[in-house]
């Protein structure tokens, strides 16, 4: 019983601490690049770029993997994207998406006056919250919203998320003192394969996301590979 009881006194500490945090934490990066798995082999990458000028942040994202299968292409698939964050508070996003010659986009842009988001995407085109996410993991306050919207449609997707506990995960030689989240659609709809389900992991000292990892059509993984800052 006492196990039990300090196992979700543990679990409310760290989330409580990670609920605190903010853009500003992310300051001093300035590069991230991970690597793309699927069934544990190496497919692309994705490179997050970020500069910071007084009050504004730039976040400069490109990803691409390609699938193939006896030497027929399975998946061609291409992103890029930049986030702007003014005072810590999202102001603009635009990414471009095109997966096997089908295009998908997100163009958002802040509503200062009735403080929403109006967001013209692929899947979604109207208003929002302004305290709602982008859906691109780098940031571990996503862990807190009950709401994220997709980078690639601009899609809004209701979330629970819930906190696994630390656990100690190694990537290439390198070994992390990780802090483990589930997010799961937080709908009463059917399943389907847009739904959420993934987890996702951030290193407890720099709370840089380190690894995430979900099942579609295989097991596909995201492995942090290089960090500057």
């Amino acid at each position: 019983m006492k196990r039990i009881f300090f196992l979700i006194l543990f679990s409310y500490i760290y989330f409580i601490s990670l609920a605190t945090g903010h853009v500003q934490h992310y300051k001093n990066i300035k590069y991230l690049k991970y690597d793309l798995f699927l069934n544990n082999e190496l497919i692309g990458s994705h490179v997050f770029n970020f500069k910071k000028k007084e009050d504004i942040l730039s976040v400069k994202s490109t990803g691409s993997f390609k699938v193939r299968k006896l030497g027929i292409k399975l998946m061609d698939y291409k992103t890029e994207s930049q986030e702007i964050y003014e005072k810590e508070q999202l102001i603009k996003f635009d990414s471009k998406t095109n997966q096997n010659d089908k295009s998908k986009y997100v163009n958002l842009r802040l509503n200062k006056i009735e403080n929403s988001f109006e967001i013209n995407g692929s899947s979604f085109q109207g208003k929002t919250e302004s305290s709602f996410m982008i859906g691109s993991w780098w940031n571990h306050e996503i862990v807190k919203k009950n709401k994220q919207i997709s980078a690639i449609s601009g899609r809004i997707m209701k979330q629970k998320v819930k906190f696994l506990g630390k656990e100690k995960i190694k990537i290439d030689d390198k070994e992390y003192d990780a802090l483990h989240f589930h997010f799961l659609s937080d709908d009463n709809k059917p399943a389907d394969k847009k739904k959420l389900n993934i987890h996702v992991w951030y290193d407890s000292k720099t709370l840089l996301w380190v690894k995430s990892s979900y099942n579609k059509l295989g097991k596909w993984e995201y492995r942090l590979k290089k960090a500057n800052f």
